[in-house]
């Protein structure tokens, strides 16, 4: 094995078979003899939590599907603020740029496994593979309409909507939904959330505090929330 000055861990032993994993993202597409060449070219990746798969600006050699944990992404303003443009969960697909740099960081929240994937031979796998193809096409296109709602989220909503907003995409992806509501166990931190919807700490805190004075959220461990009713929160995110 070999640790980067990332904390990135690359272990290309194939009896882990990497894409056994992925099969969820990337495998449901293919069938075993397609899995297997897929297989043949990626590398199973381990994150620390603050590990990062990639920095704004390196070369963009790689593609990575995310198996398991969460990953934090994010960009550099002109004068060093942090923009966070969106939070990963297993299942997606990153590095998908057509730059010759990644655009933007990918930092790990929790601890994190990842398949990894050398760009020319996964594009050249795609010309052989036309159902691959479309699927990664159609990830790219889901990236681009998420991308689209983090600017009406950032130039159109109060901080009350914007943070239920935000509380609905989680649901949609990490929630645990049972009799009583949804749970969702929060990976990132306030300052995560302030830098992803354009909003400091405090109108964070002092949002999500307001919120569970009118019974719309409870707190549910360190960084845990319960939802009681996902309509009554719909009715705060403003696009009712």
């Amino acid at each position: 094995m070999a640790v980067d000055r990332t904390g990135t861990t690359a272990a290309p032993d194939r009896a882990r078979r990497p894409c056994d994993l992925c099969d969820a993202a990337i495998g449901k597409v293919l069938d075993a003899g397609e899995l297997g060449r897929l297989n043949g070219i990626a590398t199973a990746v381990t994150l620390e939590a603050g590990g990062t798969a990639f920095l704004e600006g390196d070369d963009s050699s790689y593609l990575f599907n995310l198996v398991s944990g969460s990953l934090r992404q994010s960009k550099l303003l002109p004068d060093g603020r942090r923009q966070v443009t969106g939070f990963l969960f297993p299942g997606d697909f990153l590095g998908l740029s057509t730059a010759g740099t990644y655009p933007y960081s990918a930092e790990a929240l929790t601890a994190a496994a990842l398949c990894r994937f050398d760009r020319v031979s996964f594009i050249r796998m795609l010309e052989g593979l036309p159902r691959l193809e479309r699927h990664v096409l159609r990830l790219a296109s889901r990236e681009l309409a998420q991308a689209h709602d983090h600017l009406l989220v950032l130039g159109r909503k109060t901080a009350t909507e914007r943070i239920a907003t935000v509380l609905l995409k989680l649901v949609a992806r990490i929630g645990e939904l049972g009799s009583a509501g949804c749970t969702l166990d929060l990976p990132m931190s306030r300052a995560d959330l302030a830098d992803y919807t354009g909003l400091t700490a405090e109108t964070v805190c002092r949002t999500l505090t307001q919120l569970r004075k009118r019974g719309v959220i409870a707190s549910a461990g360190l960084r845990g929330l319960h939802i009681p009713r996902l309509d009554v929160l719909a009715g705060y995110s403003g696009d009712l």
